[in-house]
């Protein structure tokens, strides 16, 4: 079983230098302690903060900057750009009609970075 996300959560990026934190408006109208998330709390800066530096190539400020410094990677401000939502979330459980955000969903950064679930902000909320 998953553990259920709510607002606060850290999230991580396979590419970014810090941890970020996944922030959930409350308009889902489902509490913890915080607002619970679902799978389209996805939205870069608004719900996903940016994970400090960025190391992946395929965004193109690293890409400009590495090639300016001759082929030395040089990290560059991480901003996310999320395409898609967190999948696959809980089979069971809907959070405004949508899919609830468990501990083992993940979602894409379109410069190729993994975003993962680090701490899912409470611990006593189980979802399938």
């Amino acid at each position: 079983m998953g553990i259920l996300v709510c607002g606060g959560a850290s999230t991580q990026c396979s590419f970014g230098a810090a941890p970020g934190t996944l922030m959930v408006l409350p308009a889902n109208r489902v509490m913890t302690s915080m607002p619970i998330a679902n799978i389209m709390d996805n939205k870069p800066i608004m719900n996903i903060t940016p994970f400090g530096m960025c190391k992946s190539m395929a965004n193109p400020t690293v890409a400009a900057a590495t090639a300016a410094n001759k082929g030395v990677l040089v990290q560059m401000p991480c901003v996310p750009v999320i395409a898609a939502p967190w999948a696959p979330g809980s089979p069971t459980v809907q959070i405004a009609n949508m899919p609830a955000l468990n501990n083992s969903s993940k979602c894409m950064c379109n410069w190729g970075g993994v975003i993962q679930i680090v701490n899912p902000g409470q611990a006593t909320i189980q979802v399938p």
